[in-house]
């Protein structure tokens, strides 16, 4: 009996940061608001790096609350397809050839979206966590935060819904 011997880590690392930086830089709005995703194993953290535009309020000065829910509504989109890729690219099934050229799988489709802002977003970098909270085949539920300087100190938080695309294989 033969046992395949393990890939190197250096070659799972970048097939799995291939798949990531393809998946979500193929979305306009995810590349137009300047997030980014910060990838430990499967755990995905989004970071919204701060720009002026993204100032809502100028007399506080306070981050756009559309900013906040989109921040959180991508991370979870996001979130949900990355877990949904996960076994094919740790398998290597993945053809990431596809994904560089911009052939994305279909994203999961926003039902409801449900916001609670906690605090103001201060004129610096948010980040955000998305967790599953119910995964099917049709259908998905998400709970999501960010937050600033101290993860205990969340600014928004919500919960959604998703209708999760057929798997057309």
């Amino acid at each position: 009996m033969s046992h395949r011997k393990p890939e190197p880590v250096q070659v799972v690392k970048q097939r799995r940061d291939t798949a990531l930086r393809a998946l979500a830089g193929g979305v306009p709005y995810v590349n137009f608001l300047g997030i980014t995703f910060d990838r430990r194993g499967d755990e995905l953290t989004g970071v919204l790096n701060f720009d002026e535009k993204l100032i809502g309020n100028p007399d506080l000065p306070a981050l756009h609350g559309g900013v906040t829910a989109a921040f959180l509504e991508v991370t979870s989109i996001i979130t949900l397809s990355w877990i949904s890729l996960w076994g094919e690219v740790e398998s290597g099934r993945l053809d990431l050839e596809t994904l560089e050229q911009g052939r994305l799988p279909r994203l999961p489709k926003t039902i409801d979206f449900t916001i609670d802002y906690l605090r103001p977003g201060l004129p610096r970098d948010a980040y955000a966590r998305a967790r599953v909270t119910r995964s099917g085949r049709r259908y998905a539920s998400v709970h999501a935060e960010a937050w600033q300087d101290n993860r205990d100190r969340p600014i928004v938080q919500a919960v959604g819904h998703f209708l999760m695309p057929w798997d057309e294989r």
